[in-house]
């Protein structure tokens, strides 16, 4: 069995949060976003894609190997 190495996004704020609704700047938040042009990553998963396409008009997504 080949084990496969997991794979990583990079996720970088380009847009503000400020005007947005407070369930959007929450996930911002818990991506670990706070100021534009910041980049994080993080494991690619499930839970990670539904976050992402929430906030999907203010961020940047990366694939990573």
């Amino acid at each position: 069995m080949d084990k496969q190495k997991p794979s990583f996004v990079r996720i970088t704020l380009f847009k503000s949060p400020i005007g947005r609704n407070k369930r959007q700047k929450k996930t911002l938040e818990t991506l670990g976003l706070k100021r534009i042009n910041q980049s994080v990553e993080h494991k690619d998963c499930d839970t990670l894609r539904g976050m992402l396409d929430r906030v999907s008009h203010l961020i940047h997504v990366e694939e990573l190997e």
